[in-house]
């Protein structure tokens, strides 16, 4: 009999330290900030990520066989997403500890991040009563397949490089608060830092759209008319209502 078999417990732990490993990679745990903006096939992963896309094809199937995604084939394409909010609210502890244990991780936030935004992000619960007092213009930096997966509520679609060709556009009587996909998601602290530049009064969401979805908050899907949510807020208009 093995020590296994005399101790249950060692086969629990031998299960959850399959899901550990199956963290243990930088590129897997890119895949999952991704997937945690929506369902998205193998090819587009790879383009999103960098990665090759053999890699990222065994990434996902270890990540797969530790029960952290879903697939779905549609014809040629396979698609995958995330098993459940769960597995975002596993990789955010593991943040979490990170930020308390590592020192090379905070040398890195002081170093980089703090550098582009140094002030006190927006809190999703802030956020939301400031959306409903109609106090805000949003602005979702993420690529346009993440934004029409699904976004906060009369958010603005404006990745950095149309953010930049648009600011005679985007309103100067109102904060903007920037999201992207999670609290240390590089575009939102660059958006925020370009904003500031231009004169802009700017801050940052707290963490990203996953998180708020996570939390149960109102969210929105599709691209919809971005020229004409630009035009409604320039002029001081917001006749859509945030649902409580």
């Amino acid at each position: 009999m093995s020590i296994a078999e005399k101790n249950p417990s060692l086969m629990l732990f031998a299960q959850f330290a399959s899901v550990a490993q199956a963290l243990g990679h930088t590129h897997r745990l890119l895949l999952l900030q991704l997937l945690a903006q929506g369902e998205r096939p193998v090819v587009a992963l790879a383009s999103a990520s960098g990665v090759g896309l053999t890699n990222v094809s065994q990434h996902l199937q270890r990540l797969s066989r530790a029960g952290l995604v879903l697939s779905r084939r549609q014809g040629r394409q396979v698609f995958y997403r995330l098993s459940d909010d769960i597995v975002l609210t596993l990789v955010e502890t593991l943040r979490k500890v990170a930020e308390r244990r590592l020192a090379e991780l905070r040398a890195v936030f002081q170093d980089y991040f703090l550098n582009l935004d140094n002030l006190t992000p927006v809190s999703r619960r802030e956020l939301l009563r400031r959306l409903r007092t109609r106090e805000v213009a949003v602005v979702d930096v993420r690529p346009p397949e993440e934004f029409s997966a699904g976004h906060l509520p009369g958010a603005i679609n404006l990745p950095l490089e149309e953010l930049q060709r648009s600011m005679s556009d985007v309103p100067r009587d109102r904060e903007i608060v920037a999201y992207c996909r999670g609290p240390y998601c590089v575009m939102s602290y660059e958006a925020v830092h370009l904003l500031r530049q231009r004169g802009f009064k700017a801050l940052r969401l707290e963490d990203g759209y996953p998180e708020w979805k996570a939390a149960g908050l109102p969210i929105e899907g599709g691209q919809g008319n971005k020229r004409g949510k630009l035009l409604s807020l320039r002029n001081g208009y917001r006749k859509k209502r945030i649902a409580g």
